[in-house]
């Protein structure tokens, strides 16, 4: 009987370290889990796929990354939700859910689901036009727009950025009808071939068009200008502020992630991206590094979510939720 009673111990003892979380020390204990929200080939995937390369080294576990494109990031958002254990998280760009309260009806997770961990870089996003179009800088777009009220196309490639450019349309009475694309690259060649006239994304996704002397670049809507063009103005600086937009990219965790984990994760992170290697890739591929621990992370987050919500209200856009 003893040893009965000796075994059912021993199985729940088993089964409730199994739903209890890693503590920071004792974690990974297994192979962690990286969701993207973006598919292979794309400027998150490629500095997800360094960083993942390079955390086993301090984790003694291998890091798996698992693209889950689809729906606007919630497809990998759900599944990382879904999967409710410590050692899935997930990478997105922040600009990939900011907008959600307002395009998705029925948001299947609340925002405060997504504990930030650390924020590892940023995506450059750019405006650009084909080279024949008679324009090299933003307020000769503007001026071009206003002569052809309704005439010129443009596309964006996420919520955030959509929200931003058409407020900015707004702000500034010009009219330009949106072409939606499922697919950035897609929006990448049709702007290339002249089919629409204006195209805000990220450097990664346009810089082969870019390479090929098929577009031109008119500004980056950073907060601050890029090592790789730093010729290249702002949109502020362009004279047009309500187009700033940092392309943040980070890792996020549990809301049930103790804060001593996500520390430790978030210093992981910085350890690894100190190699040198990565930023030449990231730079080379469109990208900066830009690390932020979880409350400097959630800080720039915020601030995202204030500007989403501004133009919103500029466009006379109400949450869904």
């Amino acid at each position: 009987m003893f040893g009965l009673w000796r075994a059912l111990l021993i199985a729940v003892s088993g089964l409730v370290a199994a739903t209890v979380p890693a503590s920071s020390q004792s974690w990974p204990q297994r192979p962690v889990r990286l969701l993207l929200t973006l598919g292979g080939g794309s400027g998150t995937d490629i500095g997800m796929r360094l960083l993942a390369d390079r955390l086993p080294k301090q984790w003694g576990q291998p890091v798996v990354v698992e693209n889950r494109p689809g729906g606007d990031g919630v497809v990998a958002i759900s599944a990382f939700l879904n999967a409710n254990d410590d050692h899935v998280l997930l990478g997105t760009p922040v600009s990939s859910f900011t907008a959600h309260p307002y395009v998705i009806p029925n948001l299947p997770y609340r925002l405060g689901d997504l504990a930030p961990i650390a924020r590892g870089w940023n995506l450059i996003i750019v405006i650009a036009v084909p080279a024949s179009l008679p324009v090299n800088s933003m307020k000769e777009l503007v001026a071009l727009t206003k002569s052809r009220p309704g005439k010129l196309n443009w596309a964006g490639t996420t919520g955030a950025i959509d929200f931003l450019f058409a407020a900015f349309l707004k702000q500034n009475n010009l009219t330009m009808e949106r072409v939606p694309y499922r697919n950035p690259q897609d929006a990448a060649n049709d702007l290339a071939t002249g089919r629409i006239e204006v195209c805000e994304a990220s450097l990664a996704t346009l810089r082969p068009q870019l390479e090929a002397g098929r577009i031109k670049l008119l500004a980056v809507t950073n907060s601050a200008r890029t090592p790789s063009h730093p010729d290249l103005a702002t949109a502020k600086e362009a004279g047009f502020p309500e187009l700033t937009l940092d392309g943040l990219i980070g890792l996020f965790g549990l809301q049930s992630m103790p804060g001593a984990l996500r520390e430790r994760i978030a210093g992981d992170v910085k350890v690894a991206l100190n190699d040198p290697l990565i930023n030449d890739r990231l730079t080379l591929t469109g990208q900066m590094l830009n690390f932020g621990t979880a409350a400097e992370f959630s800080a720039s987050i915020n601030e995202q979510r204030a500007m989403v919500d501004a133009a919103a209200k500029k466009l006379g856009i109400a949450p869904l939720q």
